[in-house]
């Protein structure tokens, strides 16, 4: 198991969550994991990372949504920028298309899509781009700390 998976494990654990990632195999996009695994689009929870300022900003959004970059930023209230791979990974710890929505090594802001409420469960990434973790939305809300907002 990579250290990035077991951060992640750790801290499901450590929230008081009993759940298994499982291995996609090589799915790249939401819609190939929501395939891999059986649910809807909608019901991948994707960790969608700006730079903000020497930092990051999450924004956790339903598979079928993307983030508008201008309201996003108008709520992290600073211009975010595309993060780059090397960001990425120092301040969560998680290489781009694996970055969970919990685990990471500098605590972020985060956002999520009211979207992702309408399921009683959702799939987020484990830390790698090879494994997700089944969560109900509103569990995976109160571990994120993450204000509910429209981004979309």
């Amino acid at each position: 198991m990579s250290k990035s998976l077991k951060r992640v494990t750790r801290a499901l654990a450590e929230a008081g969550i009993e759940t298994t990632p499982r291995e996609l195999g090589d799915c790249r996009t939401a819609a190939e994991a929501a395939a891999s695994v059986g649910c809807a689009l909608d019901q991948i929870a994707k960790s969608i990372i700006f730079g903000a300022g020497d930092g990051c900003a999450l924004f956790l959004t339903a598979g079928g949504n993307q983030v508008d970059a201008a309201r996003a930023s108008a709520l992290a209230g600073t211009d975010l920028t595309r993060a780059d791979a090397g960001v990425v990974r120092r301040v969560t710890g998680f290489a781009i298309g694996g970055v969970a929505p919990i685990g990471h090594l500098t605590p972020s802001p985060v956002w999520m899509d009211p979207r992702l409420l309408d399921f009683e469960t959702v799939w987020a990434a484990a830390g790698t781009p090879r494994h997700v973790f089944p969560i109900d939305p509103r569990v995976l809300h109160r571990i994120t700390g993450a204000t509910l907002a429209d981004f979309t």
